[in-house]
Protein backbone atom coordinates (compact mmCIF):
# COMPACT_ATOMS: atom_id res chain seq x y z
CA UNK A 1 0.00 0.00 0.00
CA UNK A 2 0.87 3.57 -1.03
CA UNK A 3 -0.35 6.63 -0.47
CA UNK A 4 -1.32 8.53 -3.42
CA UNK A 5 -2.04 12.16 -4.17
CA UNK A 6 -5.80 12.47 -5.06
CA UNK A 7 -7.14 13.42 -8.32
CA UNK A 8 -9.15 17.08 -8.13
CA UNK A 9 -12.73 16.16 -7.92
CA UNK A 10 -14.73 16.61 -10.78
CA UNK A 11 -18.11 16.59 -9.21
CA UNK A 12 -21.00 19.57 -10.08
CA UNK A 13 -22.52 21.03 -7.05
CA UNK A 14 -26.54 20.96 -6.96
CA UNK A 15 -28.67 23.34 -6.55
CA UNK A 16 -28.63 23.06 -2.71
CA UNK A 17 -32.01 25.57 -1.73
CA UNK A 18 -35.55 26.22 -3.09
CA UNK A 19 -35.76 29.86 -4.19
CA UNK A 20 -38.51 30.39 -0.86
CA UNK A 21 -36.22 29.80 1.53
CA UNK A 22 -34.10 32.66 1.38
CA UNK A 23 -31.04 33.66 -0.70
CA UNK A 24 -28.37 32.54 2.15
CA UNK A 25 -27.56 29.85 0.29
CA UNK A 26 -26.46 30.07 -3.70
CA UNK A 27 -26.17 27.07 -5.65
CA UNK A 28 -23.73 25.80 -7.73
CA UNK A 29 -21.04 28.86 -7.11
CA UNK A 30 -20.65 28.13 -3.47
CA UNK A 31 -22.14 29.47 -0.67
CA UNK A 32 -20.97 32.38 1.88
CA UNK A 33 -18.98 30.91 4.54
CA UNK A 34 -20.94 31.84 7.33
CA UNK A 35 -23.36 29.61 6.12
CA UNK A 36 -20.95 26.84 5.70
CA UNK A 37 -19.86 27.17 9.03
CA UNK A 38 -23.01 27.40 10.49
CA UNK A 39 -24.22 24.51 8.79
CA UNK A 40 -21.27 22.42 10.04
CA UNK A 41 -21.08 23.34 13.79
CA UNK A 42 -25.07 22.13 13.86
CA UNK A 43 -24.00 19.00 12.19
CA UNK A 44 -20.70 18.38 14.16
CA UNK A 45 -23.41 19.42 17.08
CA UNK A 46 -25.62 16.72 16.95
CA UNK A 47 -23.50 14.30 15.89
CA UNK A 48 -21.47 14.97 18.92
CA UNK A 49 -24.06 14.76 21.17
CA UNK A 50 -26.34 11.59 19.48
CA UNK A 51 -22.79 8.88 18.70
CA UNK A 52 -21.65 10.98 22.55
CA UNK A 53 -24.39 8.91 24.54
CA UNK A 54 -23.88 6.06 22.39
CA UNK A 55 -20.30 6.03 23.26
CA UNK A 56 -21.41 6.07 26.73
CA UNK A 57 -23.72 2.99 26.63
CA UNK A 58 -20.94 0.77 28.03
CA UNK A 59 -21.11 2.39 31.43
CA UNK A 60 -24.64 1.84 31.55
CA UNK A 61 -24.26 -2.16 31.22
CA UNK A 62 -22.89 -3.14 34.38
CA UNK A 63 -25.04 -0.55 36.74
CA UNK A 64 -28.60 -2.07 34.40
CA UNK A 65 -27.38 -5.72 34.45
CA UNK A 66 -27.15 -5.82 38.31
CA UNK A 67 -29.88 -3.92 38.86
CA UNK A 68 -32.26 -6.10 36.61
CA UNK A 69 -30.66 -9.07 37.31
CA UNK A 70 -30.17 -9.44 33.31
CA UNK A 71 -27.59 -10.86 31.21
CA UNK A 72 -24.77 -8.99 29.46
CA UNK A 73 -25.84 -10.98 26.88
CA UNK A 74 -29.64 -9.61 26.86
CA UNK A 75 -27.96 -5.84 26.88
CA UNK A 76 -25.65 -6.50 24.19
CA UNK A 77 -28.60 -7.69 22.08
CA UNK A 78 -30.46 -5.04 22.47
CA UNK A 79 -26.95 -2.52 21.72
CA UNK A 80 -27.04 -5.12 18.57
CA UNK A 81 -30.41 -4.60 18.07
CA UNK A 82 -29.86 -0.98 17.78
CA UNK A 83 -26.83 -1.33 15.46
CA UNK A 84 -28.90 -3.29 13.40
CA UNK A 85 -32.09 -0.94 13.00
CA UNK A 86 -29.78 2.06 12.49
CA UNK A 87 -28.41 0.22 9.86
CA UNK A 88 -32.01 -1.29 8.22
CA UNK A 89 -33.30 2.26 8.41
CA UNK A 90 -30.06 4.32 7.37
CA UNK A 91 -31.03 3.59 3.85
CA UNK A 92 -34.37 4.63 4.11
CA UNK A 93 -33.57 8.09 6.07
CA UNK A 94 -31.12 8.68 3.37
CA UNK A 95 -34.07 8.56 0.71
CA UNK A 96 -36.36 10.99 2.60
CA UNK A 97 -33.24 13.12 2.91
CA UNK A 98 -31.99 13.40 -0.81
CA UNK A 99 -35.83 13.64 -1.50
CA UNK A 100 -37.21 16.34 1.42
CA UNK A 101 -34.17 17.56 2.89
CA UNK A 102 -32.12 16.57 5.59
CA UNK A 103 -33.84 19.04 8.41
CA UNK A 104 -36.88 17.08 8.87
CA UNK A 105 -35.00 13.94 8.95
CA UNK A 106 -32.58 15.00 11.59
CA UNK A 107 -36.02 16.49 13.67
CA UNK A 108 -37.42 13.36 13.55
CA UNK A 109 -34.53 11.29 14.89
CA UNK A 110 -33.81 13.36 17.76
CA UNK A 111 -37.41 12.77 18.77
CA UNK A 112 -36.94 8.73 18.49
CA UNK A 113 -33.67 9.30 20.15
CA UNK A 114 -34.93 11.34 22.76
CA UNK A 115 -38.35 8.55 23.23
CA UNK A 116 -36.22 5.66 23.14
CA UNK A 117 -33.63 7.06 25.85
CA UNK A 118 -36.75 7.43 28.20
CA UNK A 119 -38.33 4.50 27.43
CA UNK A 120 -34.66 2.75 28.39
CA UNK A 121 -35.43 4.07 31.52
CA UNK A 122 -38.82 2.68 32.63
CA UNK A 123 -37.73 -0.75 30.73
CA UNK A 124 -38.96 -4.07 32.93
CA UNK A 125 -37.97 -6.19 30.90
CA UNK A 126 -35.27 -7.14 28.16
CA UNK A 127 -37.80 -7.50 25.50
CA UNK A 128 -38.89 -3.77 26.67
CA UNK A 129 -35.46 -2.33 26.62
CA UNK A 130 -34.61 -4.11 23.37
CA UNK A 131 -37.89 -1.82 21.64
CA UNK A 132 -36.49 1.35 23.29
CA UNK A 133 -32.59 0.68 22.97
CA UNK A 134 -32.76 -1.42 19.88
CA UNK A 135 -35.49 0.18 17.78
CA UNK A 136 -36.06 3.15 19.10
CA UNK A 137 -32.97 4.81 19.19
CA UNK A 138 -31.64 2.83 16.15
CA UNK A 139 -34.47 4.62 14.25
CA UNK A 140 -32.83 7.68 15.77
CA UNK A 141 -29.53 7.35 14.89
CA UNK A 142 -30.15 6.50 11.17
CA UNK A 143 -31.72 10.22 11.24
CA UNK A 144 -29.48 12.41 13.01
CA UNK A 145 -25.69 10.37 12.80
CA UNK A 146 -23.08 9.92 9.24
CA UNK A 147 -25.56 9.31 6.75
CA UNK A 148 -27.65 12.38 7.06
CA UNK A 149 -25.53 14.77 8.35
CA UNK A 150 -22.49 14.42 6.00
CA UNK A 151 -24.49 13.63 3.32
CA UNK A 152 -26.52 17.28 4.16
CA UNK A 153 -22.67 18.95 3.98
CA UNK A 154 -21.78 17.10 1.04
CA UNK A 155 -24.80 19.11 -0.47
CA UNK A 156 -23.81 22.29 1.07
CA UNK A 157 -20.14 22.17 0.53
CA UNK A 158 -18.59 23.23 -2.71
CA UNK A 159 -16.30 20.67 -3.96
CA UNK A 160 -13.08 21.82 -3.49
CA UNK A 161 -14.04 22.36 0.44
CA UNK A 162 -15.73 18.77 0.77
CA UNK A 163 -13.12 16.47 2.62
CA UNK A 164 -12.34 19.79 4.67
CA UNK A 165 -15.53 20.16 5.94
CA UNK A 166 -16.77 16.54 6.46
CA UNK A 167 -13.28 16.52 8.43
CA UNK A 168 -14.19 19.53 10.66
CA UNK A 169 -17.92 17.85 11.03
CA UNK A 170 -16.14 14.81 12.35
CA UNK A 171 -13.82 17.08 14.41
CA UNK A 172 -16.91 18.65 16.32
CA UNK A 173 -18.68 15.44 16.72
CA UNK A 174 -15.93 14.24 18.14
CA UNK A 175 -15.03 16.77 20.60
CA UNK A 176 -19.18 16.37 21.73
CA UNK A 177 -18.43 12.50 22.00
CA UNK A 178 -15.72 13.50 24.72
CA UNK A 179 -17.82 16.05 27.04
CA UNK A 180 -20.79 13.45 26.38
CA UNK A 181 -18.66 10.81 28.25
CA UNK A 182 -17.94 12.65 31.77
CA UNK A 183 -21.54 13.96 31.55
CA UNK A 184 -23.43 10.91 31.22
CA UNK A 185 -20.61 9.49 33.71
CA UNK A 186 -21.86 12.27 36.33
CA UNK A 187 -25.59 11.81 35.53
CA UNK A 188 -25.11 8.10 36.05
CA UNK A 189 -23.24 8.60 39.63
CA UNK A 190 -25.46 11.35 41.00
CA UNK A 191 -28.75 10.53 39.87
CA UNK A 192 -28.58 6.74 39.12
CA UNK A 193 -29.37 5.09 35.91
CA UNK A 194 -33.12 5.72 35.85
CA UNK A 195 -32.93 9.40 35.52
CA UNK A 196 -29.53 9.72 33.86
CA UNK A 197 -31.55 8.60 31.00
CA UNK A 198 -34.44 10.56 31.28
CA UNK A 199 -31.50 13.42 31.26
CA UNK A 200 -30.15 12.22 28.33
CA UNK A 201 -33.49 12.12 26.30
CA UNK A 202 -33.76 15.99 27.72
CA UNK A 203 -30.34 16.85 25.66
CA UNK A 204 -31.49 15.53 22.11
CA UNK A 205 -34.89 17.47 22.82
CA UNK A 206 -32.71 20.59 23.51
CA UNK A 207 -30.86 20.00 20.43
CA UNK A 208 -33.72 20.32 17.60
CA UNK A 209 -32.86 24.21 16.88
CA UNK A 210 -29.57 22.43 15.08
CA UNK A 211 -31.42 20.66 12.87
CA UNK A 212 -32.13 23.85 10.60
CA UNK A 213 -28.72 25.39 9.67
CA UNK A 214 -28.78 21.83 7.53
CA UNK A 215 -30.74 23.17 4.84
CA UNK A 216 -29.75 21.01 1.99
CA UNK A 217 -32.90 19.68 -0.72
CA UNK A 218 -32.10 19.08 -3.75
CA UNK A 219 -33.33 20.82 -6.67
CA UNK A 220 -32.82 20.10 -10.49
CA UNK A 221 -29.53 21.37 -11.50
CA UNK A 222 -28.32 22.55 -15.27
CA UNK A 223 -24.94 21.53 -14.67
CA UNK A 224 -25.81 18.36 -13.41
CA UNK A 225 -26.60 14.78 -14.96
CA UNK A 226 -29.81 13.35 -13.26
CA UNK A 227 -30.63 10.06 -12.45
CA UNK A 228 -33.53 7.85 -11.23
CA UNK A 229 -33.17 6.36 -7.98
CA UNK A 230 -33.29 2.85 -9.94
CA UNK A 231 -30.44 3.60 -11.97
CA UNK A 232 -28.37 4.79 -9.81
CA UNK A 233 -28.72 1.74 -6.91
CA UNK A 234 -28.15 -0.27 -10.10
CA UNK A 235 -25.23 1.73 -10.77
CA UNK A 236 -23.76 0.68 -7.47
CA UNK A 237 -24.17 -2.57 -7.04
CA UNK A 238 -23.01 -3.75 -9.93
CA UNK A 239 -19.81 -1.52 -9.20
CA UNK A 240 -17.37 -3.73 -7.65
CA UNK A 241 -15.47 -1.01 -5.39
CA UNK A 242 -18.84 -0.56 -3.85
CA UNK A 243 -19.30 -3.82 -2.92
CA UNK A 244 -15.61 -4.20 -1.47
CA UNK A 245 -16.24 -0.66 0.46
CA UNK A 246 -19.39 -2.15 2.17
CA UNK A 247 -17.42 -5.18 3.05
CA UNK A 248 -14.41 -3.07 4.52
CA UNK A 249 -16.94 -0.82 6.24
CA UNK A 250 -18.87 -4.43 7.74
CA UNK A 251 -15.53 -4.84 9.41
CA UNK A 252 -15.45 -1.57 10.80
CA UNK A 253 -18.67 -1.82 12.41
CA UNK A 254 -17.81 -5.49 13.88
CA UNK A 255 -14.75 -3.54 15.41
CA UNK A 256 -16.29 -0.65 16.95
CA UNK A 257 -19.36 -1.79 18.53
CA UNK A 258 -17.59 -4.47 19.93
CA UNK A 259 -14.89 -2.57 21.85
CA UNK A 260 -17.52 0.51 22.26
CA UNK A 261 -19.70 -2.15 24.15
CA UNK A 262 -17.57 -4.36 26.26
CA UNK A 263 -14.26 -2.76 26.46
CA UNK A 264 -15.71 -1.29 29.64
CA UNK A 265 -16.62 -4.36 31.17
CA UNK A 266 -13.89 -5.84 30.11
CA UNK A 267 -11.33 -3.70 31.79
CA UNK A 268 -13.13 -4.15 34.99
CA UNK A 269 -13.09 -7.87 34.95
CA UNK A 270 -9.19 -7.21 34.41
CA UNK A 271 -8.82 -5.78 37.76
CA UNK A 272 -9.15 -1.29 36.58
CA UNK A 273 -11.58 0.50 37.97
CA UNK A 274 -14.62 2.32 36.65
CA UNK A 275 -12.73 5.70 36.59
CA UNK A 276 -10.08 4.02 34.64
CA UNK A 277 -12.94 3.00 32.18
CA UNK A 278 -14.12 6.64 32.06
CA UNK A 279 -11.02 8.27 31.18
CA UNK A 280 -10.13 5.28 28.82
CA UNK A 281 -13.54 6.61 26.69
CA UNK A 282 -13.04 9.91 27.25
CA UNK A 283 -9.29 9.41 25.60
CA UNK A 284 -11.09 7.67 22.36
CA UNK A 285 -13.70 10.36 22.35
CA UNK A 286 -10.62 13.48 22.51
CA UNK A 287 -8.33 11.94 19.86
CA UNK A 288 -11.33 10.80 17.79
CA UNK A 289 -11.96 14.70 17.54
CA UNK A 290 -8.45 15.31 15.79
CA UNK A 291 -8.49 12.18 13.93
CA UNK A 292 -11.69 12.32 12.11
CA UNK A 293 -10.77 16.07 11.14
CA UNK A 294 -7.10 14.85 9.94
CA UNK A 295 -8.60 11.44 8.03
CA UNK A 296 -11.16 13.98 6.22
CA UNK A 297 -8.73 16.57 5.72
CA UNK A 298 -5.74 13.99 4.01
CA UNK A 299 -8.63 12.49 2.23
CA UNK A 300 -8.95 16.08 0.19
CA UNK A 301 -4.94 15.46 -1.03
CA UNK A 302 -4.70 10.85 -0.86
CA UNK A 303 -6.76 8.51 -2.50
CA UNK A 304 -8.88 7.49 0.54
CA UNK A 305 -8.93 3.75 -0.44
CA UNK A 306 -5.75 3.63 0.54
CA UNK A 307 -6.09 5.98 3.30
CA UNK A 308 -9.07 3.82 4.75
CA UNK A 309 -6.80 0.28 4.24
CA UNK A 310 -3.97 1.76 6.52
CA UNK A 311 -6.27 2.68 9.48
CA UNK A 312 -7.66 -0.81 9.38
CA UNK A 313 -4.36 -2.27 9.28
CA UNK A 314 -2.81 0.08 12.07
CA UNK A 315 -6.18 -0.34 14.27
CA UNK A 316 -5.54 -4.29 14.08
CA UNK A 317 -1.77 -3.75 15.16
CA UNK A 318 -2.77 -1.57 18.05
CA UNK A 319 -5.74 -4.36 18.99
CA UNK A 320 -3.38 -7.22 18.83
CA UNK A 321 -0.75 -5.05 20.91
CA UNK A 322 -2.87 -4.28 23.61
CA UNK A 323 -4.68 -7.60 24.33
CA UNK A 324 -1.40 -9.67 24.35
CA UNK A 325 0.54 -7.32 26.41
CA UNK A 326 -0.18 -6.75 30.25
CA UNK A 327 -2.91 -4.37 30.80
CA UNK A 328 -2.48 -1.53 33.27
CA UNK A 329 -3.78 1.93 33.05
CA UNK A 330 -0.95 2.88 30.79
CA UNK A 331 -1.65 0.37 28.38
CA UNK A 332 -5.22 1.41 28.59
CA UNK A 333 -4.66 5.22 28.16
CA UNK A 334 -1.79 4.44 25.12
CA UNK A 335 -4.64 2.13 22.99
CA UNK A 336 -7.64 4.27 24.20
CA UNK A 337 -5.18 7.07 22.16
CA UNK A 338 -3.95 5.22 19.20
CA UNK A 339 -7.85 3.98 18.95
CA UNK A 340 -9.48 7.23 19.01
CA UNK A 341 -7.19 8.88 16.36
CA UNK A 342 -8.49 5.96 13.56
CA UNK A 343 -12.17 5.62 15.45
CA UNK A 344 -14.44 7.45 13.11
CA UNK A 345 -11.70 8.39 10.26
CA UNK A 346 -13.10 6.07 8.00
CA UNK A 347 -16.69 8.01 8.05
CA UNK A 348 -15.73 10.65 6.19
CA UNK A 349 -13.68 9.14 3.68
CA UNK A 350 -16.54 6.15 3.31
CA UNK A 351 -18.65 9.02 2.67
CA UNK A 352 -16.09 11.04 0.28
CA UNK A 353 -15.33 7.78 -1.70
CA UNK A 354 -18.77 7.20 -2.46
CA UNK A 355 -19.28 10.78 -3.55
CA UNK A 356 -16.40 11.00 -5.40
CA UNK A 357 -17.39 8.02 -7.31
CA UNK A 358 -20.95 8.23 -7.94
CA UNK A 359 -21.53 11.62 -7.26
CA UNK A 360 -23.75 13.80 -4.99
CA UNK A 361 -27.11 13.83 -5.93
CA UNK A 362 -28.45 10.17 -4.09
CA UNK A 363 -25.37 10.44 -1.65
CA UNK A 364 -27.77 9.64 1.33
CA UNK A 365 -28.74 6.64 -0.05
CA UNK A 366 -25.89 5.18 -1.31
CA UNK A 367 -23.96 5.60 1.97
CA UNK A 368 -27.03 4.65 3.48
CA UNK A 369 -26.44 1.37 2.20
CA UNK A 370 -22.48 1.34 2.86
CA UNK A 371 -23.62 2.26 6.42
CA UNK A 372 -25.74 -0.93 7.12
CA UNK A 373 -23.17 -3.12 6.09
CA UNK A 374 -21.63 -1.28 8.55
CA UNK A 375 -24.18 -2.13 11.28
CA UNK A 376 -24.79 -5.55 10.29
CA UNK A 377 -20.88 -5.84 11.73
CA UNK A 378 -21.65 -4.17 14.63
CA UNK A 379 -24.83 -6.08 15.77
CA UNK A 380 -22.49 -9.20 15.04
CA UNK A 381 -20.03 -7.80 17.38
CA UNK A 382 -22.05 -6.46 20.18
CA UNK A 383 -24.20 -10.01 20.51
CA UNK A 384 -21.22 -12.50 19.41
CA UNK A 385 -19.17 -10.61 22.42
CA UNK A 386 -22.16 -10.61 25.04
CA UNK A 387 -22.68 -14.30 23.77
CA UNK A 388 -18.78 -15.61 23.50
CA UNK A 389 -18.46 -14.18 26.92
CA UNK A 390 -21.56 -15.86 28.58
CA UNK A 391 -20.26 -19.07 27.08
CA UNK A 392 -16.33 -18.84 27.86
CA UNK A 393 -16.42 -16.19 30.34
CA UNK A 394 -13.71 -14.88 28.45
CA UNK A 395 -13.56 -12.41 25.75
CA UNK A 396 -10.48 -13.56 23.83
CA UNK A 397 -11.99 -15.28 20.89
CA UNK A 398 -13.77 -12.11 19.89
CA UNK A 399 -10.71 -9.95 20.44
CA UNK A 400 -8.99 -12.74 17.68
CA UNK A 401 -11.24 -12.00 15.36
CA UNK A 402 -11.77 -8.00 15.65
CA UNK A 403 -7.70 -8.57 14.78
CA UNK A 404 -8.11 -11.09 11.85
CA UNK A 405 -11.00 -8.80 10.29
CA UNK A 406 -9.09 -5.70 10.39
CA UNK A 407 -6.36 -7.25 8.30
CA UNK A 408 -8.73 -8.54 6.07
CA UNK A 409 -10.76 -4.79 5.41
CA UNK A 410 -7.11 -3.56 4.71
CA UNK A 411 -6.63 -5.85 2.21
CA UNK A 412 -9.99 -5.60 0.48
CA UNK A 413 -9.55 -1.61 -0.22
CA UNK A 414 -6.61 -2.17 -2.23
CA UNK A 415 -8.27 -2.73 -5.42
CA UNK A 416 -11.26 -0.57 -5.20
CA UNK A 417 -11.73 1.47 -8.79
CA UNK A 418 -11.98 4.87 -7.25
CA UNK A 419 -12.23 6.66 -10.82
CA UNK A 420 -15.56 9.20 -10.83
CA UNK A 421 -18.36 7.61 -12.98
CA UNK A 422 -18.49 9.92 -15.95
CA UNK A 423 -22.06 9.78 -17.54
CA UNK A 424 -21.99 12.16 -20.08
CA UNK A 425 -22.81 15.59 -20.48
CA UNK A 426 -26.17 16.88 -19.38
CA UNK A 427 -28.73 17.75 -22.40
CA UNK A 428 -29.62 21.13 -22.73
CA UNK A 429 -33.45 22.36 -22.19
Amino acid sequence: MSFERQGVEHENLLSIIPADEGPAMQTDTGISNRVLWLAILAGGVVMGLVLGIRHSQGIFLLPITQDQGWSREAFGFSIAVQNLVWGMAQPLTGMIADRLGSRRTIVAGLLFYCLGLVAMSSAATPAAFTLSAGVCIGIGLSGTAFGVIYGALSRIAPPEKRSWALGVAGGVGGLGQFFMVPVSQGLLSSLGWVSALVALGVLCAAALPLAFPLRDKVAGSASTVQISLRDALKEAFSHRGFLLLNLGFLVCGFQLSFIGTHLPAYLMDNGLNGNHVVVGLAIIALTNAFGTYYCGWLGGFWRRKYLLAWIYLIRSIAIAAFVWTPLSPMSLYLFCAVLGLLWLGTAPLTNGLVSQVFGIQYIATLFGFVFLSHQVGSFVGVWLGGLIFDATKSYDIVWSLTIGLGVLAAIVHIPINDREILRGKPQCA
